[in-house]
């Protein structure tokens, strides 16, 4: 599978080069956000205090030690399920531009065709790397809503954060779904050979 590098903010034509099965490395700022801060941006309508045009965010709640005033070091920057986000996918391509989401799990049919529609991907994080994820941040460069914590706005710097898979693509790809369309059909499969279904 072809092999990508790319420095955010992202470019449509950026993420329009990729496909389902790619691999990616991201150099810079990516944001960390979670169920609480996109609650208060979507259901309390409260703006995000940062530019999000061009952003990859990752779903993530991490585990910090603060070293001063508004000032953390990472400890372990872990990735969470993506699904229970998933209704927040459509304001964050339509309404502040995001190309790239991160996390694990994958999305639903549904996100899959509003990432076809704004020009977006979804980078599957591999389940259990959260060490080599910690050791690529290079700083954490901001935090905003510390009243949140650790479901802060995390403004994280990385140097080759990776390798993701694209796991969601702008043309309508869904590796998740293709996967679990296979495993079904496999079952199937299976059982009719045992004469249960």
């Amino acid at each position: 599978m072809p092999e990508y590098r790319f420095k955010t903010p992202l470019s449509e034509a950026d993420v329009r080069q990729l496909r389902i099965g790619d691999s990616v490395l991201l150099d810079g700022i990516i944001f960390g956000v979670r169920d609480g801060n996109l609650i208060r941006v979507f259901d309390k309508k409260v703006a995000p205090p940062c530019d999000w045009k061009g952003a990859a965010l990752l779903h993530t709640a991490p585990n910090v030690k603060k070293i001063g005033p508004g000032k953390y070091e990472p400890v372990c920057v872990g990735t969470t399920t993506s699904m229970r986000m998933d209704r927040f996918t459509e304001g964050l391509l339509r309404d502040y531009g995001v190309r790239a989401i991160l996390g694990k799990g994958g999305l639903s049919q549904n996100s899959a065709a509003l990432m076809q529609k704004y020009g977006a991907v979804y980078l599957s994080v591999t389940g259990g790397a959260a060490a080599m994820e910690t050791l690529q941040i290079e700083e954490i460069e901001k935090v905003y809503w510390e009243d949140l914590m650790p479901e802060c706005i995390w403004q994280f710097r990385f140097q080759g954060l990776g390798p993701l898979t694209v796991g969601v693509d702008s043309h309508g790809g869904n590796l998740q779904n293709d996967v679990q369309m296979q495993a079904q059909q496999k079952a199937a499969e299976i059982l009719q050979k045992m004469g249960i279904a």
